[in-house]
């Protein structure tokens, strides 16, 4: 199979000693794909051709990318991406927040669906979806009474910010929200619903399915908040996103308005970093601030700390020795749900 498999240490050192600048975008687009896997190939030759980073999915349902593209091949990798009948002209976003260490290799994987709802095929039809609004149709229809605003996104990435007045579903997984918004508003399916995701992938199939399920008046926000942050302040608007927006690469986030509205899950002071426990035994996402960063060495917990800072034949040892025991522990916390003290 093509692919990288330099050890991620010096692919990193490699990104740092770049002498030139990239780009971060996004695109994502349903349509048929005959062969995922050939298709799929094609993409990674021709992309590691143009030195292009990035997470890719691909599925016979369509493509959703996160990428890093150095400016200097910018214009060949769009000629190249229009080159594909499908995805002519498609619409690119640009990262609200950019320094180019998004990524650090390129990565396209075949799935069986590019947004993993856990429904099956038929349940809905992506031909009928939720009325596109522009960011400033969604803004100004943000506040019209009787509107129901739903972020269909999980809870750590509403955490950090959202929409004013949002729904901001309690959930981990997209395949569990969509579910949980149609049984909440089962009984307002005649009121005025606005959906909104980070780059608006998920509204697609979110409005397609509340539209099959009976709810009559879905829209959506086109482009997601990465469209919506880019064009309200090209329009000098006040933004109302309040917070950070989560991306699902290095950064972790990217702040839409400069306020902090989340907290640290150690200490309880305003915070919105999120990180991954440093003990790779836990790999635990959640907020820390800059300071229990330092006093517990990017790890969750004091136990985390204690391991992170053994040697590796020793961690090697501990892990088989105790598998069981570490299974039941703290230590194993959802990797999405923190339960640390403030």
């Amino acid at each position: 199979m093509l692919a990288n498999k330099t050890d991620k240490r010096i692919l990193k050192e490699n990104l740092q000693k770049e002498t030139f600048n990239r780009r971060t975008i996004s695109f994502y687009k349903y349509f048929d794909i005959e062969n995922p896997q050939e298709f799929r190939d094609m993409l990674f030759r021709k992309w590691t051709e143009l030195n292009c980073f990035g997470r890719i999915y691909v599925a016979r349902e369509g493509i959703n990318a996160q990428m890093s593209v150095p400016e200097h091949h910018l214009n060949a990798f769009l000629k190249n991406l229009y080159s594909i009948p499908a995805l002519d002209q498609l619409p690119i976003k640009y990262a609200i927040e950019d320094d180019g260490k998004s990524f650090y290799k390129l990565t396209i994987k075949v799935r069986p669906k590019i947004v993993a709802d856990g429904l099956e095929h038929g349940t809905y039809d992506l031909s009928r979806v939720g009325r596109h609004l522009t960011a400033l149709e969604f803004h100004e229809a943000l506040d019209e009474p009787g509107t129901i605003v739903v972020d269909m996104r999980n809870h750590y990435e509403s955490e950090i910010g959202h929409f004013k007045n949002a729904y901001c579903p309690d959930v981990d997984t997209f395949r569990e929200e969509i579910q949980l918004v149609v049984d909440k508003f089962k009984d307002e399916k005649d009121k005025k619903f606005l959906l909104y995701c980070t780059g608006g992938i998920r509204c697609e199939k979110a409005s397609a399915f509340l539209i099959n399920e009976g709810f009559n008046d879905v829209s959506q926000l086109y482009g997601g908040i990465i469209e919506y942050a880019q064009q309200i302040k090209q329009l000098g608007i006040e933004s109302k996103f309040y917070g950070k927006n989560f991306v699902f690469d290095e950064r972790l986030g990217e702040s839409v308005d400069g306020q902090i509205i989340s907290r640290c899950h150690q200490c309880g002071k305003p915070a919105d970093t999120h990180t991954n426990c440093a003990n790779n035994d836990c790999h635990l996402l959640f907020i820390q601030c800059a300071e229990c960063r330092e006093k517990f060495a990017g790890c969750c917990s004091d136990e985390c700390k204690t391991i992170f800072y053994l040697p590796e034949d020793e961690r090697i040892k501990l892990r088989a020795q105790h598998a069981s025991k570490y299974a039941e522990s703290k230590i194993f916390k959802s990797r999405l749900r923190p339960k640390l003290s403030v």
